[in-house]
């Protein structure tokens, strides 16, 4: 399954589609401007919410925390120690734990599952500026946890840059 994801320009409060590779709408990203901590809504075509951001308050690191239906599902760090500065690690309520590493800043970056690719972010294969595509690869992957772990990295290493950068 390959998706299309419009760049955002202006940050937070932004909305944007996320399209299939034949131009259909799959899941609009709701930016919830004006909040006390960064919050994101991931929503099908019919306006309704998959998936919920938020940036965790009150963590000693940076983390983002992605819920279902009001369940935690997942929490997204930089990873500790990482000699790459483009290193997260998302933490499942299951146990289990995602790896997700490359050029972040750049949109080219992988999410790994126990070392086996998952997903693959890139704009090599696009002609279209200010996208990206993600490509997930396994068949019984959830995508819309995917995009979420997309969202969540591209935000937090977007804000660890800083505006001046």
């Amino acid at each position: 399954m390959r998706l299309l994801v419009r760049d955002r320009i202006l940050g937070i409060g932004d909305d944007y589609w996320i399209d299939d590779e034949h131009g259909t709408h799959v899941f609009l990203v709701d930016g919830k401007a004006l909040r006390l901590r960064d919050t994101f809504e991931l929503k099908d075509t019919q306006g309704h919410v998959l998936i919920d951001i938020r940036q965790k308050m009150f963590a000693l690191r940076e983390a983002m925390v992605i819920e279902r239906d009001g369940d935690p599902l997942a929490t997204v760090r930089r990873k500790r120690l990482s000699l790459l500065r483009n290193h997260y690690r998302v933490s499942l309520v299951d146990g289990t734990e995602l790896d997700v590493s490359g050029k972040i800043l750049d949109r080219e970056f992988a999410i790994e599952y126990d070392g086996e690719l998952l997903a693959q972010i890139s704009r090599r294969w696009l002609r279209v500026r200010e996208t990206y595509g993600v490509d997930i690869v396994r068949d019984d992957a959830d995508p819309a946890l995917l995009i979420a772990v997309t969202v969540c990295v591209i935000h937090m290493a977007d804000k660890e840059r800083g505006p001046d950068d």
